[in-house]
């Protein structure tokens, strides 16, 4: 239980001092996520140097474990490739879909820093979807970002 508690003050931490919050510029794509079962939301920008995430920046509203993921997804992909940020997304994933399962989260501890707190999210399918928004959000906002660079050259 002492875990649980501790996973649930990481998330909250990032809710109320969002890592990376605030639209800036330059960016090279802009995607608009919403979640239609809650209502949660986040417009997120991607700026790349080469095919490194330079900068993510994001503004949202919603639950505190969709606000709580983007900001932990921050500090998880600047300054990665777009190959390693997206595998790190896939990691997420596999945490979301582990239905709590405790060994998949020690796993992937190291990897996902503050995200693996998201492990008890998993026991709720209802709120995966919150906690993936922000990836799915990354996923998209990268794949433009390296299409409208590869486009340029």
């Amino acid at each position: 239980m002492q875990l649980q508690s501790m996973y649930q003050d990481i998330i909250l931490d990032h809710y109320r001092n969002p890592h990376g919050r605030g639209l800036r510029n330059p960016f090279e794509a802009e995607v608009h996520h919403v979640n239609p079962t809650c209502g949660d939301e986040v417009t997120l920008r991607v700026h790349l140097d080469g095919e490194t995430i330079a900068d993510v920046s994001y503004e949202g509203m919603g639950c505190s474990i969709s606000q709580a993921s983007v900001s932990a997804m921050y500090d998880l992909v600047i300054g990665k490739s777009v190959t390693e940020a997206m595998r790190t997304g896939e990691q997420f994933m596999t945490l979301m879909q582990s239905k709590g399962n405790a060994t998949v989260a020690e796993e992937l501890e190291d990897d996902l820093e503050d995200a693996v707190a998201f492990a008890g999210v998993s026991k709720y399918p209802a709120r995966v979807k919150c906690a993936l928004m922000s990836w799915m959000a990354l996923k998209d906002a990268s794949a433009r970002a390296l299409s409208t660079t590869n486009e340029a050259n």
